[in-house]
């Protein structure tokens, strides 16, 4: 079975018309098709930070598409506990002359424990570890 991971520029871009990759997520969107999803609460998160300040109809948005994705079962959501929190720490570290954020670091590490190699964000940090990007 085949996953894609899902990085926070993929759901920003989906869920604000307004994103200047709003567009090719649309179009990677359907592009996949019954490819399974697989994403991580930290992610979700991330998503509900970015539209924190961009107004009450955006937050509005952002909050009931988190809800839909989580109850998606489509969508693997995947709750970063401690472990998962402590390899991406240690991803963070080995790379101290990067500038991935923690988050990054934490799905970088998922996807290379599920042998996910492709990414729907625009994000060229997981490039940089080998992994392919899709927008």
């Amino acid at each position: 079975m085949r996953y894609v991971f899902v990085d926070t520029a993929y759901w920003v871009a989906v869920i604000n018309p307004h994103d200047q990759w709003h567009a090719p997520a649309i179009e990677a969107s359907s592009m996949l098709g019954g490819t399974n999803l697989l994403t991580t609460d930290a992610v979700l998160a991330e998503v509900l930070n970015y539209f924190s300040g961009l107004g009450e109809r955006l937050r509005r948005i952002a909050t009931a598409n988190v809800r839909a994705i989580l109850a998606n079962k489509h969508i693997e959501t995947i709750f970063v506990e401690r472990d998962g929190f402590f390899a991406g720490l240690e991803l963070y570290e080995a790379r101290p002359d990067k500038s991935y954020s923690l988050i990054d670091c934490v799905s970088m590490t998922i996807m290379r424990e599920r042998g996910i190699t492709d990414v729907l964000t625009h994000d060229g940090h997981f490039t940089q570890e080998g992994l392919h990007i899709l927008l």
